[in-house]
């Protein structure tokens, strides 16, 4: 049996996991009986977010093209998921192949998986952390390996802030790794919210909240997503409807509230 294919096999598959879930919105095959039917449970309240997955892919193509062209070769990626066949280091290596990325995890599903499939790949990292410890995940030697610190880098926060209640202080960790980049670092965030789907918001917290082990938790809006940009430079167009942020072809835009994810990309000072 290869690497690929041992990933799982000291896996809790009694358990749905938001990973594994996301990797069935997207067609993948990396997901067990369990995560289908959370994520059947979620498609029957929301059937849009198997398009949104597949939005937020074509979102990562285009914020890589852009963080390329702005001259950054280094990427940090919190909460990356199960690998995809658009990863970062593949997306920004077939641009400029002195890139170098950094996955950061803490789910052991993908730590497992991510270093059965990605680990022997040049200039990639690995890593266990999380947003919630800045310091240490930016003084990981493995993440030390491949991104250096003196030099801009951007780090990619995808879905992740999204499930951290407010008790737990996100944006005051958000800032703290603000100010720990390089001038000129860039940090790229996606967000649901659930301004234009109030009758969703309900029975979707709910069901995150039971896949998550949570007690406490709910949805935020634009406005509450807006202040992890404090400090820094909002990229243009800003905090904007997935399929608005910089589209290949603007005339597909239409109705972006209907895939109610917000994306944004801000900027350390030079």
């Amino acid at each position: 049996m290869g690497d690929g294919d041992r990933w799982f096999a000291d896996v809790d598959t009694s358990t749905p996991n938001i990973a594994r879930m996301h990797d069935y919105f997207l067609g993948g095959k990396d997901n067990f009986a369990v995560d289908r039917e959370a994520a059947e449970a979620v498609l029957a309240i929301a059937p849009e977010v198997r398009l949104m997955a597949q939005e937020g892919l074509a979102f990562h193509e285009r914020v890589v093209r852009y963080l390329v062209e702005q001259g950054i070769t280094q990427f940090i990626n919190l909460g990356s998921g199960l690998p995809t066949e658009r990863n970062t280091h593949e997306l920004a290596r077939s641009l400029v192949p002195e890139a170098r990325t950094a996955y950061v995890e803490n789910d052991p599903v993908v730590l497992t998986h991510g270093r059965a499939i990605l680990g022997r790949a040049p200039g990639v990292a690995i890593v266990k952390g999380d947003v919630l410890h800045p310091a240490a995940l930016l003084a990981d030697p493995g993440l030390r390996e491949v991104i250096d610190l003196d030099r801009p880098v951007a780090v990619m926060l995808y879905a992740v802030l999204q499930y951290i209640p407010d008790s737990a202080d996100p944006f005051a960790r958000v800032a703290e790794l603000r100010d720990a980049l390089p001038a000129g670092s860039h940090i790229v965030l996606t967000h649901v919210v659930l301004d234009s789907r109030p009758d969703a918001e309900k029975p979707l917290v709910a069901l995150y909240r039971n896949v998550l082990g949570q007690t406490e938790g709910r949805a935020r809006t634009r406005d509450q997503v807006l202040p992890f940009f404090d400090g820094l430079d909002l990229v243009e167009p800003g905090l904007v409807y997935v399929r608005e942020w910089r589209p290949d072809k603007p005339f597909l835009v239409e109705r972006p509230e209907k895939l109610w994810m917000m994306v944004g990309v801000g900027r350390t000072a030079p």
